[in-house]
């Protein structure tokens, strides 16, 4: 993000907003991967979970989206699921009007579906295709978003890889780097990200890495980096792997974002992990981002991570003062009006 957006975030703050919005757009989706966090009984606390909630379609699903957006006044929204693709027509109606207003947007999907050509011309649009390792661990984990219909669905766009790594892909050496080369070699191919698979507290997923594991992926990454330019992780942010922030409250990605499920005004806590996040184990590539850009000393041991927790403290007192209260939910009816 540029100097200028930068800024416009940290006022955004100091108002009481978070810059950054995430909203599990639809609770559906035709894949049922290991290890998704989303369909986790602990996502939403416990209480419900996703498919159990009432979301939106059609126009009511964009109207409502939009509502959400001017209220919150985002600087960049991540749009999620579920997956979104599965409200593809939404989506042609909904971007026209973020790009209207200027808004960085990333649609998180598995391209089970045909991403768009035309999606190309949103200058501030990220697609990034969740890819789970090489080929045949991940058409076992995601079909039918197999390695041969995503190739087909992605032929004539321009996506971002991300790829979450897991204690399998850790504990094959070379694995990340061939995963890497399948996928740098192709044009359509703009960026590749990794994060490591972040476990609920407790947790016995088979996914999990050991400690040893995560010191040998951050070595691997620091290595590969320098090989693979189209790898855009930078130094600092790898080894903010080794020792993420200690818990919610400490993590500006958590504090920074706000996160809604698909009837759009259940609130995704303590981050968009819901549930018991392990953050010992964290591994979210946004928040390992975020936690670096922290740690950048502005003035002796100053940080930049203290003028956040002070400015956002700021922002959230002012908040409570100046009387800004929640509106209402979104409706399930109404007309849809082009802004």
């Amino acid at each position: 993000m540029k100097t200028s957006e930068v800024l416009k975030a940290w006022a955004g703050i100091l108002a009481g907003n978070k810059p950054y919005l995430s909203i599990e757009i639809t609770k559906e989706c035709p894949l049922r991967c290991p290890g998704c966090y989303a369909f986790d009984p602990a996502h939403l606390g416990g209480d419900t979970e996703l498919r159990q909630l009432s979301d939106f379609k059609g126009v009511d699903l964009v109207r409502n989206i939009l509502t959400v957006i001017d209220r919150e006044k985002p600087r960049h929204v991540s749009l999620v699921g579920g997956d979104p693709l599965v409200r593809y027509r939404e989506l042609e109606m909904l971007l026209p009007e973020l790009d209207t207003r200027k808004i960085y947007t990333q649609i998180v999907t598995s391209a089970f579906r045909l991403i768009p050509a035309e999606w190309g011309r949103f200058s501030r649009l990220t697609v990034a295709i969740s890819i789970d390792g090489l080929q045949p661990e991940h058409d076992e984990r995601r079909k039918p978003a197999t390695y041969e219909r995503i190739l087909k669905n992605i032929a004539d766009a321009r996506v971002t890889i991300h790829s979450t790594i897991t204690s399998y892909m850790a504990a094959r050496p070379g694995y990340i780097e061939e995963f890497l080369r399948f996928w740098s070699g192709r044009p359509q191919i703009e960026r590749i990200w990794f994060s490591l698979f972040t476990p609920q507290r407790g947790a016995t997923d088979p996914e999990i890495l050991t400690p040893a594991q995560r010191a040998f992926v951050v070595e691997d990454l620091l290595r590969l980096r320098l090989l693979y330019p189209i790898l855009e992780m930078r130094e600092s942010l790898i080894r903010e792997i080794i020792a993420p922030p200690t818990s919610p409250a400490d993590c500006i990605f958590a504090r920074t974002t706000h996160t809604l499920s698909a009837d759009l005004k259940t609130k995704i806590t303590p981050c968009q992990f819901g549930g018991d996040p392990d953050c010992s184990q964290c591994g979210c590539i946004a928040s390992m981002g975020l936690a670096a850009v922290g740690n950048h000393r502005v003035l002796g041991g100053l940080t930049a991570g203290h003028l956040f927790h002070v400015s956002d403290r700021i922002g959230q007192a002012w908040k409570k003062v100046s009387g800004t209260f929640e509106p209402p939910a979104p409706e399930s009816k109404a007309a849809f009006t082009i802004l």
